[in-house]
């Protein structure tokens, strides 16, 4: 059973942070010995934990992060770009002679490409998560859980702490640059998940299938609570408690950048969940989330509201 909530949901994400570098236009695709021209650049907050953790506290939660950076120019601009985006930061810890993560970003605005410099991404582990910080929670989150080596062999045993303390639980993996996939670890961490969060393409890879529906309805093991498939322009699929799966299509929007999408939907089940929605509303309510998301450059440019969100689903049903 969930903590009761008198005020704000506490929310902790423990997970990598790194800047992203943004390079975007209609032909953002590079070619050896020659110079194009594209026509944007930024550089932004990154990390799909971190992007996760700033969507919930636009949408209202109070949210605490917990991860490590390198002490230098970048780990400074993660930690206060999320304080600026009123995301706590007291437990991102410096590390004195490493180098904070960067992921370089080729964005269109149907999609895009990553190339990642791991540096502090997977240095976090359990003993920078402090017990007495998980205590105050009502939810715990992490991102990429194939790029956070520090930590992957000790979710399951928190997770399950956690839940028996009445506090929640979510995930998403992220894309697996290794190839492996590691399903016995996903299929083990699914018992003690409140939230599942992978995209379409994740999913099949860790459970190859013919479609999302084959998986949610034959072929997970057993889980602790919900799957939420996000699936691009097809909208999304919730397999729900009692094992019955729906789904919702995209909302209209007209993207500026897809990057960081998928984790505002996360931020908007989870906000969701905490709030006691369910079934199509939940769905629906994270679907606008990730929406919301592409109408600004890089994964914060555009955060979902609850007022936003609102907005967009009345427009959609006009």
């Amino acid at each position: 059973m969930m903590r009761s909530m008198e005020a704000r949901p506490v929310v902790v994400v423990a997970g990598e942070l790194n800047v992203d570098i943004i390079v975007s236009g209609g032909d953002v695709m590079p070619e050896w010995n020659r110079e194009k021209m594209v026509d944007g650049f930024e550089v932004v907050l990154g990390s799909s934990s971190a992007i996760t953790a700033c969507a919930l506290a636009s949408l209202g939660a109070d949210v605490r992060f917990v991860s490590v950076v390198g002490d230098d120019d970048f780990g400074a601009f993660c930690t206060g770009e999320l304080r600026r985006m009123g995301v706590g930061t007291e437990h991102v810890t410096r590390l004195p002679d490493v180098k904070t993560g960067v992921t370089l970003s080729f964005s269109t605005p149907a999609d895009r490409g990553l190339l990642t410099y791991a540096g502090s991404i997977p240095l976090l582990t359990p003993e920078y998560i402090p017990e007495a910080l998980l205590r105050q929670a009502h939810h715990l989150h992490f991102g990429s859980y194939y790029l956070q080596d520090g930590m992957r062999s000790h979710w399951r045993e928190l997770f399950g702490w956690l839940r028996a303390d009445g506090i929640s639980t979510s995930f998403d993996t992220g894309w697996d640059v290794a190839n492996r996939w590691d399903r016995d670890g996903i299929c083990a961490l699914l018992a003690e998940t409140d939230l599942f969060i992978p995209s379409e393409d994740e999913l099949l890879h860790i459970f190859p299938a013919d479609g999302v529906a084959s998986v949610l309805e034959t072929l997970l093991p057993p889980v602790g609570g919900m799957v939420a498939v996000k699936q691009g322009s097809r909208g999304a699929s919730l397999r729900q408690h009692d094992g019955s799966v729906i789904a919702a299509g995209p909302y209209a929007v007209t993207p500026v950048d897809t990057t960081g999408a998928g984790d505002c939907f996360n931020a908007g089940i989870i906000y969701g969940y905490l709030l006691g929605r369910r079934g199509d509303e939940l769905l629906r309510f994270a679907s606008a989330c990730g929406a919301l998301s592409t109408l600004g450059t890089g994964g914060t440019g555009s955060l979902p509201t609850v007022e936003a969100v609102h907005r967009l689903q009345e427009d959609a049903n006009r």
